[in-house]
């Protein structure tokens, strides 16, 4: 296998230490991986192909927006030809519409195919190579858009891709959906950009850069140049600040993970919350988890809802002892329950009902 010639050995053993340290001895289980031809995934995927040899396969996603986007699909097909990979290139059929943000229109495509494409291969594990400057940008990017502490933690080391589905504000796979059994994991969060691409380079593996990683146009782009100009920004650091918020974010579910069960019961159309003595944040998470609830039970799919739907304005209304509606659902302050069920149909003029 020339293509992993030249690949330093002590490398090597971090990826395999520091995927290991997010799922435990990788065993028998297939390890996919997300490439798409830059720096850092062509590293990622030499790394893993490395520490995992023969439970390794590899996919790019050829989201059809630039021309050169199926020749670089092809050169990381033909380096894991020579590597002895497994690689397939999946292409998005639909294009993005007139309203869409089109980083968030290609994230949500590429984790479905992703996401399909591993159920068929037989992996459970799903890995991309988002490292501590990208974890730096998005907790930049969040702080000043005045994000909570589940959007300050950032990029999850390990997440199930059907959260990271629903959360894009997609329908969530339904119960006994394969993609449900996928792990998305991020092992080279505590790696920087620059030694990835310097490992890259030292090996002479082939790699593109996307334009689209320097266009102003885009935020990111914006927050990854002020990284690189601010030297009292390190990325390193800020890195190391997310994942202390993701520390908190895990402490926080747990404690709503408690209070769902001792705080939240099943009424016959509704859901009964006590919020007694709690604070805002968890009244916050627990009214959202009501929320989510309702729409699973009744099947409501529109107007949309994602964990990152402001619902700062329901929870002002029920704190005041008001009534209030939020995607498809009513809540209604009695006492210390705030109970949740489906809203009724909106009324048009006459006797015309909304669907």
């Amino acid at each position: 296998m020339q293509a992993l010639t030249g690949l330093d050995s002590l490398a090597v053993e971090r990826l395999r230490a520091d995927l290991t340290a997010l799922v435990g001895p990788l065993a028998d289980r297939r390890l996919g991986v997300a490439v798409s031809g830059g720096p850092d995934s062509m590293a990622l995927l030499a790394l893993a192909a490395a520490a995992f040899p023969g439970q390794v396969i590899a996919a790019t996603v050829d989201h059809g927006l630039r021309a050169e986007s199926a020749n670089e699909a092809a050169m990381v097909t033909r380096w894991c030809e020579d590597a002895g990979v497994p690689h397939a290139t999946l292409a998005i059929a639909d294009r993005p519409g007139a309203r869409d943000n089109l980083h968030d229109w290609a994230r949500r495509q590429r984790y479905r195919l992703l996401g399909d494409w591993a159920v068929a291969g037989g992996a459970s594990l799903l890995a991309t190579a988002h490292h501590a400057d990208d974890q730096a940008e998005t907790f930049l990017m969040r702080a000043a858009r005045g994000s909570g502490v589940a959007g300050l933690a950032g990029i999850r080391a390990v997440q199930p891709l059907a959260d990271l589905i629903a959360r894009a504000g997609q329908v969530p796979p339904p119960p006994g959906d394969e993609l449900g059994g996928i792990t998305l994991l991020r092992p080279l969060l505590t790696w920087r950009r620059a030694e990835l691409r310097a490992l890259a380079e030292a090996a002479r593996f082939p790699f593109i850069d996307d334009p689209s990683n320097a266009d102003p146009r885009f935020d990111r782009a914006q927050y990854r140049a002020l990284l690189a100009r601010t030297p009292l920004l390190d990325a390193a650091q800020v890195a190391r600040s997310a994942a202390h918020v993701a520390e908190a974010e895990a402490t926080l579910a747990a404690i709503e993970a408690w209070l769902w069960r001792e705080r939240v019961r099943r009424e016959e159309d509704s859901l009964a919350l006590d919020i007694a003595e709690l604070p805002r944040e968890l009244r916050r998470r627990l009214a959202r988890g009501a929320i989510e609830q309702v729409r699973l039970i009744r099947g409501i799919t529109r107007p949309t809802f994602s964990a990152a739907t402001n619902i700062e304005s329901l929870l002002d209304a029920l704190e005041a002892g008001k009534a209030a509606t939020q995607a498809g659902v009513i809540a209604r302050p009695v006492g210390t329950l705030w109970r949740f069920a489906e809203a009724p149909p909106r009324r048009l003029s006459g006797s015309a009902q909304s669907g």
